[in-house]
């Protein structure tokens, strides 16, 4: 992807972000996934008009790019985001195999508009036990055994 289109497909995103403004829609954040120069899913943050706090820009524009490509792997395509991408969607990110991604604002702009993601990176590497959100590890034979079913399914689909 040459540099010309990186800033063309950011810009998109930063659009979609900015149109987030005036449609009072969800918070200021916009992506696209691109994949071979063309678009495949795009996504503007709509938190608060779906009430759904999964519903980032980069996790909606994940969910129609694997809808429209009709695979759960991106690989090969890039995210462009308006911000940095929060630890939900960056290990979204990881999950959908994106290559790459590419973002205008950075973190702590979005923490200075608000929006400040340094608790939870902060919290994720803390073991369980040290983290604010209490986490109780309860052994359950049926949980455990549907895991070693699901390895021994021999038509399983890795992911």
């Amino acid at each position: 992807m040459s540099t010309i289109d990186d800033e063309r497909f950011l810009q998109y995103a930063a659009e979609l972000s900015r149109r987030q403004l005036s449609e009072t829609y969800g918070g200021p954040f916009g992506a696209v996934v691109v994949r071979d120069g063309r678009i495949i899913g795009e996504g503007a943050n709509a938190v608060t008009a779906v009430n759904d706090p999964t519903a980032h820009a980069e996790i909606v524009a994940i969910r129609a790019a694997c809808a429209a490509e009709g695979s759960f792997s991106l690989a090969g395509a890039t995210i462009y985001a308006s911000c940095e991408p929060c630890p939900m969607c960056l290990a979204a990110s990881y999950w959908a195999r994106v290559s790459r991604i590419v973002f205008a604002a950075t973190r702590a702009e979005a923490a200075a508009a608000g929006f400040d993601d340094a608790f939870i990176y902060d919290e994720i590497p803390k073991p369980r036990e040290k983290r604010s959100l209490a986490m109780e590890h309860r052994p359950n034979a049926t949980a455990s055994d549907t895991l070693a079913a699901w390895l021994a399914k021999a038509d399983r689909i890795a992911y």
